[in-house]
């Protein structure tokens, strides 16, 4: 990072003022399509406080979100505990939710949160005829359409579709800076130049106006080209471990067909019978198959996420499906 700052000429900005994080904010802006990028510490932040302003304009502090939404599961209850906005849940625990879900919800929403691709439920996506109909939708019916875009940088390659046309309809977006990128931490939130503006507003009252931003800046900005670049990669590579998969029908991958660089593998054990597993693999092998095992709906099985990227880009496939061969060996 020191060198790549030496290189560009970098200089700390000082409150989110200074060259490199505003061009940075700008380039990411263009990419997806949007008036004005900004800069905040952390997603949590930055979500909860987009929804707020959302909520605020539209005076309703209804929000839909699907069940496994972040905030949801992750944020300890801050929307309602920091009395930012009132959640509604919306569509299958186990599926996206749909133009059909939004039209059987009765109330006036603020905002309805579309996150891209779905991580809780294996990277799952909605069609690109039900984004489009989502969009239109949302339009006509004046509810701001906010995307949870943490992982949207590994859509694109799924979706087929550049990127400013997935974007094209939303009316905020939030990025994030190392989810995909590899970058220290922070996001980017994305929309018109007013809604930006009062956000930023928001961030400084919760207590997000750190003085230096610019390492998370350079961490995300020395990569960020490269990491896009590699997506579609990732997502051919994606599909190729689905086709080895069916060599192992014990091994049960959710979605069926890959829709991002992104899936759970439902194993036919226990939690802790699979962490044995990964381990012995790893002994024997040299191979480590996943980090963590949560337990699954169905007792006595449980689901591991496999995010797709430079580490299984490395690992042949000969490699690969002798050691999915040894873990299936051990049931």
């Amino acid at each position: 990072m020191a060198d790549w700052c030496e290189q560009h000429q970098v200089a700390h900005d000082v409150y989110g003022d200074g060259e490199l994080i505003q061009s940075f904010e700008a380039k990411i802006a263009a990419l997806l399509g949007c008036e004005a990028g900004v800069f905040c510490i952390t997603g949590t932040m930055t979500q909860v406080t987009a929804l707020r302003v959302a909520c605020h304009a539209r005076a309703s502090r209804l929000v839909a979100l699907h069940p496994t939404a972040h905030i949801f599961k992750h944020e300890r209850g801050n929307h309602q505990l920091l009395d930012h906005f009132h959640a509604l849940q919306i569509g299958d625990p186990h599926r996206p939710w749909t133009l059909d879900d939004l039209k059987a919800i009765p109330d006036q929403l603020a905002a309805v949160v579309l996150e891209l691709p779905a991580r809780e439920i294996g990277g799952q996506c909605p069609s690109w005829e039900e984004l489009q109909a989502i969009k239109a939708y949302c339009k006509e019916h004046d509810i701001h359409l906010h995307m949870d875009g943490a992982r949207l940088w590994e859509t694109a390659a799924a979706y087929g579709k550049p990127l400013h046309d997935i974007c094209a309809g939303f009316d905020s977006i939030y990025v994030s800076l190392y989810k995909g990128i590899g970058g220290l931490g922070g996001a980017v939130l994305l929309g018109k130049r007013q809604f930006t503006a009062v956000a930023a507003e928001w961030f400084r009252r919760s207590g997000g106006n750190v003085i230096h931003r610019s390492p998370y800046i350079v961490a995300a900005a020395m990569q960020f080209d490269a990491r896009l670049a590699a997506m579609p990669a990732y997502f051919r590579r994606t599909q190729a471990l689905y086709e080895t998969l069916r060599a192992f029908p014990k091994l049960t991958p959710n979605p069926a067909a890959p829709q991002a660089n992104l899936l759970h593998v439902h194993m036919p054990v226990c939690r802790e019978r699979a962490m044995a597993l990964r381990n012995r693999v790893a002994e024997q092998h040299g191979v480590w198959l996943y980090n963590r095992a949560s337990h699954a709906q169905l007792p006595g099985h449980s689901y591991t996420e496999w995010y797709v990227g430079d580490n299984l880009m490395a690992l042949d496939d000969a490699r690969l499906h002798s050691a999915l061969a040894l873990w299936c060996n051990e049931l």
